[in-house]
């Protein structure tokens, strides 16, 4: 999901599953007045972003003209978005939230949390695409250039001449919105806000490898030639697809290259946004954007360094267990990542038996989901090598959900580009968080549950990420690593991974931490390759306070479950806890002990 599907969902968020059958206060007529209302906000993001409409599968009826459009990302479309969160914000204020009963009324706070957070960010700075979180329109994760090319080839689907030819008009327009990015990232040079000079450096690499092949051999090329090849639709869709790929993107691509490199020009190597304008007060709103709480930097830095001491210790002692014992943790972590019988062979027949192996895993857990979950999901799931212009630069691991009617499945993308430098011991953990038990069943059960649209689409990145770092520890007790201690150790060591990047996150932009002192306490507590450790810490750079509600999602998530088995004693049952967190749907943090 990107950014902007991201603030549709969250704004988007409302009401939940059910009604009271107890006599509360409310009427039916408020309940259908905030149902009329949400409907109509969900109608407005989805007019403004046709996008979204076909990751949900509505592009079609009276929505089919929008399969051939993208949206408008240029500062007026930037502008529009504002306006429209400010007008919801001020016809959810004017609703009588007296009128709703309890279960509405808990509706309406979630909606008129994400409104009023986000118009409060809208309003305070005028960089970035909007809001808080994402200070620079174009980066190493940030962009078109990355985002339209996979969404093109796995969101648009292919069935008929008509779907091919809307391919190619959103060819047309994806050089529109390179062109748009560009002027937003020009206003913000203006205003000083120009990315650091090693997201700069990495984002040119990764820009660099969409515009390399010949437009013939592009993968916007080859994805609608090969599916309308495969739909025996009639036509030169090389050859139309390769002119506007030659003709109209690259030529954009080309200019927004060449604005990067003149931003480089007066980058600077502080890592932080401190450095921006209005800098402590836009990470603090990055905070409450991405972890949905409003708590101080400070507090959560010391929150992490208790949580990172408390990891170090439980690996110390499985790794003691294994004979390991001697260096710290970090050094002995290494030393496992080191030992060449740890990693799959860079090669083809090795990428095809790692996939195989992760199957496997996704196969072994699936069976065992009958004992943890009343609810499990209709949606199938598939694991597939990360799209090249994405490789090496990107997240190791990432999801994409399946659409509302299931017919485009859950993917778990993985970057394959060198498999020697993924130990074996680390893949099944990250498994676990992309598909089953995490990512995929989360969101497959929010959208085939019995909720209103508006509802099976919200997104709070703290809810989601805190359930798929909860499901990597669930892993643990639904017996998946009885005989696998080397990845127990991996997956004690990727939630170690999050504690850390708490510490880190708040280091950089609350602390003023470089870049490479980051880097270099990344590396001591973790032990990960060099690569890794610069990948992780630039990421963050880029994404500032993401990074932070993965670990404080996941406690959230662990303080619920054992007050529910301390007060229910014999009675609790893992699968109605489970069922009565995920159905519902994301929420977010400050307010999951409602539902509970």
């Amino acid at each position: 999901m990107d950014r902007r599907t991201m603030m549709i969902g969250a704004a988007a968020a409302a009401a939940l599953a059910g009604r009271s059958t107890s006599l509360l206060a409310g009427t039916d007529r408020g309940a259908q007045g905030l149902s009329n209302l949400l409907d109509q906000f969900m109608k407005e993001r989805l007019d403004r972003s046709p996008e979204f409409a076909s990751e949900l599968g509505l592009d079609t009826g009276a929505r089919a003209h929008q399969k051939a459009r993208l949206e408008n990302v240029s500062e007026a479309g930037i502008a529009g978005d504002k306006a429209l969160m400010a007008s919801q914000l001020a016809r959810l204020t004017a609703f009588d939230r007296a009128s709703l009963n309890e279960t509405d009324a808990v509706s309406y706070d979630v909606v008129m949390y994400t409104l009023r957070t986000g118009d409060e960010a809208n309003k305070a700075f005028d960089y970035g695409s909007g809001g808080a979180g994402e200070p620079y329109v174009v980066s190493q994760f940030n962009g078109s250039y990355q985002s339209i090319p996979s969404f093109l080839n796995t969101q648009h689907t292919i069935a008929t001449q008509t779907d091919a030819e809307a391919y190619l008009d959103r060819l047309n327009g994806f050089a529109r919105l390179l062109d748009q990015e560009t002027e937003v990232a020009r206003h913000d040079l203006a205003l000083g806000v120009v990315p650091p000079d090693f997201i700069l450096v990495a984002t040119l690499r990764q820009i660099e490898r969409l515009r390399g092949p010949s437009p013939e051999k592009s993968s916007l090329t080859e994805s609608v030639a090969r599916r309308a090849h495969e739909q025996g639709i009639p036509g030169d869709y090389t050859g139309h697809a390769a002119q506007l790929v030659r003709d109209r993107i690259y030529p954009a691509v080309d200019r927004q290259i060449a604005l990067l490199h003149e931003m480089q020009k007066s980058a600077t190597h502080d890592a932080g946004v401190w450095k921006l304008p209005h800098g402590d007060k836009y990470y603090a709103a990055s905070l409450t954007y991405w972890v949905t709480t409003n708590r101080d930097p400070s507090e959560i830095h010391r929150q992490g360094l208790e949580v990172v001491k408390e990891h170090v210790a439980q690996l110390d002692e499985l790794l003691g267990k294994q004979g390991m014992t001697q260096g710290t943790v970090g050094e002995r972590l290494r030393a496992m990542s080191n030992d060449p019988r740890s990693a799959y062979a860079n090669t083809d027949s090795d990428r095809e038996i790692l996939l195989a192996e992760l199957n496997r895993r996704a196969q072994s857990v699936s069976t065992k989901l009958p004992a943890y979950f009343g609810v499990l999901p209709k949606a199938a799931v598939e694991i597939r090598r990360a799209p090249p212009e994405k490789e090496g630069g990107f997240a190791l691991g990432y999801y994409t959900a399946p659409s509302l009617d299931a017919k485009l499945p859950g993917i778990y993308w993985i970057d394959l580009h060198d498999t020697s430098q993924r130990p074996k011991w680390l893949l099944p953990t990250l498994t676990y968080h992309e598909s089953i038990p995490g990512h995929h069943l989360q969101l497959s059960i929010q959208r085939e549950a019995g909720l209103p649209l508006i509802r099976k689409v919200s997104y709070f990145s703290a809810y989601l990420e805190g359930w798929a770092l909860y499901a990597e520890q669930l892993a643990v007790e639904m017996g998946e690593y009885d005989s696998d201690p080397a990845g127990h150790i991996g997956q004690l060591h990727d939630s170690l991974v999050r504690a850390v990047r708490i510490v880190a996150d708040t280091g950089l932009h609350h602390n003023a931490w470089s870049r490479e002192y980051a880097i270099r306490y990344y590396s001591e507590n973790l032990g990960d390759p060099q690569a890794s450790a610069v990948n992780e810490v630039e990421r963050y750079c880029a994404w500032p306070g993401q990074a932070c509600g993965y670990m404080l999602g996941k406690l959230q998530f662990l303080a619920l479950r054992e007050r529910a088995q301390k007060t229910l004693g014999a009675k609790f049952d893992i699968r109605n806890f489970h069922d009565r967190v995920l159905l519902p749907g994301a929420v977010p943090l400050d307010m999951m002990e409602r539902f509970i």
